[in-house]
């Protein structure tokens, strides 16, 4: 198995050490290199080409948001991984929207945080579920789809929205094969070809679109059309 390259961003250098000293007690992780903030981190990111960037939601002269932007603009293959120390941090909702992959919160036990950087390399499955679900809850409101948005909706099949619906519940590709009755190869390659008919780069846009055009409402849990 090939390792996965990881960069850790954060400002304080404790929480550096102690996520690189977790990833790196594992045998298919290493970091590749560090940064103390965001502008840091698209310089390291873009020179080391890591799968995956661990990134603070908090930092100095360049906060993870806006690096999380300027590494996809800038065609960085990398998945981020936000950190946040709450679960209901609006920089995270704002995360979401600009591509971040998923998050977890800095008190993820160690074996957990690895299993996300796998996750997210892998691109199977989002993270934390339940808590991307009610952060998703907390800022949408009553979602009001813009024309496009709806549109958009209104153009996918019947397959397509109970694999959106299936995505907003946090299952993985195994997990949704089973529901659909199609093997795990399939519901990925269906998954791609699902974000871009939605014109997004992640399976937590995907799920933010969900809620924005009211597929799936705040505060309930949808049945799979």
């Amino acid at each position: 198995m090939a390792e996965i390259k990881v960069v850790v961003a954060d400002d304080q250098a404790m929480v550096r050490g102690g996520v690189r000293a977790m990833l790196e007690a594992t045998d298919d992780i290493v970091v590749v290199g560090e940064a103390a903030d965001g502008a840091e981190a698209v310089e390291v990111a873009l020179r080391a080409h890591p799968d995956v960037v661990v990134m603070d939601v908090r930092m100095p002269r360049l906060d993870g948001i806006a690096a999380t932007e300027r590494l996809l603009a800038a065609g960085s293959r990398a998945r981020i991984l936000m950190l946040t120390t709450f679960d209901l941090d609006e920089y995270v909702f704002r995360a979401m929207r600009a591509g971040a992959a998923g998050f977890l919160l800095k008190a993820t036990p160690p074996d957990r945080l690895a299993a996300a950087v796998r996750s997210v390399a892998a691109g199977d499955s989002l993270l934390d579920a339940s808590v991307t679900r009610r952060l998703v809850e907390h800022f949408l409101g009553r979602p009001e789809a813009d024309p496009g948005m709806r549109a958009t909706l209104d153009a996918l099949s019947e397959q397509d929205r109970e694999l959106l619906v299936l995505l907003t519940h946090g299952l993985t590709n195994a997990e949704m094969g089973e529901r659909m009755f199609l093997s795990e190869t399939t519901v990925k390659s269906y998954v791609t070809r699902l974000l871009g008919k939605l014109g997004v780069g992640t399976r937590v846009q995907a799920v933010v679109f969900a809620y924005e055009t009211g597929l799936v409402r705040p505060g309930e849990r949808a049945d799979v059309p």
